[in-house]
């Protein structure tokens, strides 16, 4: 019983006709290094030749000293995603539009003011992009996403002093991520 439930699982995923469309590559965006350091990954896996299946991690576990004791900046958080990318010519290469939801756990503050937020993110968001071939197995990719959702939030007066200065909910739209990736076709 348990081989025929996934057998028919694996049908309802991957249905015969469309088996052989399926490619998957890797991705990393370059530009989440530069916000301190998020390390990220990208898999995605072809449903259709338009039709892609995206899941994606982000997490940064890293605190920065500014200087002078108690002055810290940290963009913590641990993100995943899964969403779907339409591609009006074939996957993996041209133009693309995206869908995703999103959840996310933070800890922000130290870099623009004194104060720190932290808290949960759920939403879903919305993005378009251009991937160019560069190779049979490379890609480049551009490209740019907005997210909305609700967020759950406490609000410190510094990264380290634990003082709590607010908390609450609030709905948010906010940008999500700018692409610059590069990806690995298997």
């Amino acid at each position: 019983m348990k081989r025929f439930i996934t057998l028919l699982l694996c049908l309802a995923a991957f249905p015969p006709g469309i088996a052989g469309a399926q490619e998957l590559a890797l991705s990393t965006n370059v530009l989440d290094y530069a916000r301190l350091g998020t390390l990220n990954l990208e898999a995605s896996v072809g449903l259709a030749r338009r039709w892609t299946l995206n899941a994606g991690a982000r997490y940064n576990p890293f605190s920065f000293e500014k200087g002078g004791g108690q002055q810290q900046m940290q963009l913590r958080q641990r993100s995943v995603s899964l969403g779907t990318r339409f591609w009006p010519w074939h996957i993996h290469s041209g133009w693309w539009l995206s869908a995703k939801l999103q959840a996310q756990e933070y800890n922000e503050g130290g870099v623009r003011s004194p104060r720190t937020e932290e808290g949960e993110r759920y939403g879903g968001g919305l993005g378009a992009g251009y991937t160019y071939m560069l190779h049979k197995h490379f890609n480049l990719e551009v490209g740019a996403s907005l997210w909305a959702g609700t967020n759950s939030f406490t609000v410190y007066d510094c990264p380290v002093c634990g003082k709590v200065s607010g908390a609450g909910e609030r709905t948010f739209v906010r940008p999500n991520e700018i692409l610059l990736s590069l990806i690995y076709v298997f």
